[in-house]
């Protein structure tokens, strides 16, 4: 795990002070391996909130003191800390993430050598968007072109690993609709989570979501076929029929699944299309509602592990048939839900024979939803070299998951 100091404390971190409400901590990094020509940037907002204060915030959002049979171990679920905002007006939230979103994406453009006019797509996961046209919003501040294509990804905690995932396997494409990953080929492309999670659990009384979530953003810089190469990946669905983890569908669906799917694709406007996934929503109407960390477990768990497992077979059988049985994964990109879930699919993966390093870098955020596998990537950049095969892992509320093993460098 990180060293146990706050993300404002790093020593590569810039932080700066957002004249939003009475002022928001903004802080983040930008990241860059010149070897394989891949950069991004991560970061967060809002007060910091350490695992003995997240209790007096949660009481706050609650409005009564959290009992103590409600409140979680969180450090031996592997966070340290998360950041929240409280509340603001409707105007200012909009304002506040724009802000956030469109300083995210400027640097991630350039941490890859890029200027924001250079950028041809922007793929943006979100788990509870502060507005339906969020993404072409921030692009517009932050310099990309009208013309880019802009794709919104509600698929909860796997919505930055499904973008990434439809703009690299050409396979995922459905008839009739725009091939993202034949349409983006070798053309520069920035994927990521925005998620203000803070507002949307703010909609909220759930004592664990309260404990759990925070505010985070991730995004990285891909040319689709050349420092990325797809080797193999699926995506699966699985709905949570019981509510497990019930989320509210702030964002455009039918309510409806579309030819056998979970999953609408559909187009906003002439560059702006939408990617979104159907929820069991809470019966009370809130945002979310959690069935507590054992639920988690079984949601995530067994199911998380056949997918991993078939999508790590495929790669197996590729390498056999490129001659090269011996070349492993790298690394494993995983979502950081929580690290008891992580150690479990760990273990029952091992099980199986199946066995690679799959790091636990997020512990001073809390889970952060789409921003988690984008930030866990950047934290691990530094130590990829060129050549290694990298297993991306996502998975989310839906139930969604979205897994894939790249070749990383030019």
């Amino acid at each position: 795990m990180t060293e146990n100091h706050s993300f404002f404390q790093k020593p590569n971190t810039k932080k700066e002070i957002l004249q939003i409400g009475n002022g928001t901590p903004f802080g983040f990094e930008r990241v860059t391996n010149s070897a394989l020509g891949i950069g991004g940037a991560y970061g967060t907002w809002g007060e910091e909130y350490d695992n003995n204060r997240v209790r007096e915030f949660a009481s706050f959002r609650l409005g009564h003191s959290l009992k103590d049979e409600d409140a979680m171990n969180l450090s031996e679920l592997g966070f340290l800390s998360r950041h929240h905002i409280l509340d603001l007006s409707e105007a200012d939230d909009l304002e506040l993430e724009i802000q956030v979103g469109s300083r995210i994406l400027k640097e991630a453009a350039l941490a890859n050598g890029w200027e924001p006019e250079d950028v041809d797509a922007v793929l943006i996961g979100m788990s509870g968007p502060v507005s339906d046209d969020y993404v072409p919003l921030i692009c517009e501040r932050a310099g990309i072109p009208e013309s880019a294509i802009k794709v919104s990804v509600h698929k909860a905690c796997d919505g930055s690993t499904a973008g990434l995932n439809l703009i690299l396997n050409p396979g995922l494409a459905r008839e009739g609709k725009l091939n993202l990953a034949e349409e983006l080929k070798g053309k520069k492309v920035l994927v990521g989570g925005i998620e203000g999670l803070s507002r949307f659990t703010g909609r909220a009384r759930d004592k664990y979501a309260l404990q759990l979530f925070g505010n985070a953003a991730g995004v990285i810089g891909v040319i689709p076929g050349e420092t990325f190469k797809f080797l193999v990946g699926k995506e699966h669905e699985a709905f949570d029929g019981e509510g497990v983890l019930a989320v509210r569908m702030y964002y455009p669906h039918s309510r409806q699944a579309e030819n056998g799917s979970l999953v609408e694709f559909s187009q906003e406007t002439t560059s702006h299309f939408r990617v979104a996934g159907l929820m069991h929503e809470p019966a009370d109407g809130s945002a979310i509602s959690m069935a507590g960390p054992m639920g988690m477990v079984k949601l995530f768990v067994r199911t998380g592990v056949q997918v991993v497992t078939e999508v790590f077979n495929e790669y197996a059988a590729l390498m056999n048939k490129l001659g090269t049985p011996e070349k492993q994964i790298s690394v494993g990109i995983v979502h950081h839900a929580n690290y008891k879930i992580n150690q479990l699919k760990a273990r029952h993966l091992q099980n199986a024979g199946i066995q690679f390093p799959m790091p636990w870098l997020l512990s001073d955020f809390g889970n952060v939803s789409a921003a988690s596998n984008m930030i866990a990537f950047l934290r691990q950049l530094p130590f990829i070299k060129p050549g290694d095969n990298v297993l991306f892992d996502g998975f989310g509320a839906g139930t969604y998951y979205d897994v894939l093993a790249v070749q990383m460098g030019k």
